[in-house]
């Protein structure tokens, strides 16, 4: 699990493999402090598994179903991602619960500079704008950010210079993709309305029979 505080924007050594799975190296100096083989870190969103260490940098494959969800199969040598390390129990939250699954690329479709900040408007498929609300948290490319405006197929979160200079975005251009994961509470709570109204709540409503029935 991870926060979306990003804690370094790491760059792209070499990659390596083809359509069905990808070898990434990534550089990097702050993350690879305690970081082992095995341990998961969170690259452009998207939770990955380490399978090798290098004296600069660690190397983590990302496979067919990740290669198809995410934009890391457009990730070229010489490259900027974020990266984030697991989190600790002990952590505190900054951000939000992020679990680095990522739930789609969408497309960043316009870029305003403000005169503190910039404006990203992202384009999504429509099936998942239940999943957003108006100054809700929703993770993009491993940030923990607020929507500013939320359409039908597309969003708005506004980046303070802070962001702006410490993650990949200042990298950005308009039509690039960009990964995108809803907030997880939202999507249980979605879970939970979308079974009321089927019935299929109303069948697991607890009763005194049910509790007999459990030997309460």
């Amino acid at each position: 699990m991870f926060t979306g505080i990003i804690e370094e924007v790491g760059k792209v050594k070499n990659v390596s493999g083809g359509a069905k799975a990808l070898q990434l190296e990534i550089e990097s100096k702050k993350v690879l402090e305690n970081l082992r083989v095995s341990e998961s870190i969170n690259i452009n969103g998207a939770c990955q598994t380490v399978i090798e260490m290098k004296k600069s940098s660690f190397v983590v494959e990302a496979v067919e179903e990740t290669l198809k969800k995410t934009n890391l199969g457009q990730l070229r040598s010489g490259g900027w991602v974020n990266l984030e390390r697991s989190l600790k129990l002990s952590d505190r939250l900054s951000g939000h619960i992020v679990l680095g699954h990522i739930d789609c690329a969408g497309e960043i479709i316009s870029i305003e500079k403000k005169q503190k900040s910039w404006i990203f408007k992202v384009s999504i498929p429509l099936k998942f704008s239940s999943y957003m609300v108006e100054k809700g948290s929703i993770s993009l490319e491993g940030v923990s950010l607020t929507t500013l405006d939320v359409f039908p197929d597309a969003f708005s979160v506004s980046i303070i210079p802070y962001t702006y200079e410490n993650t990949n975005f200042k990298y950005k251009k308009v039509n690039d993709s960009i990964n995108v994961e809803f907030d997880i509470i939202g999507k249980y709570i979605k879970k939970i309305i979308d079974s009321s109204k089927s019935g299929v709540e109303e069948k697991r409503k607890i009763t005194l029979d049910f509790l007999r029935e459990k030997g309460w």
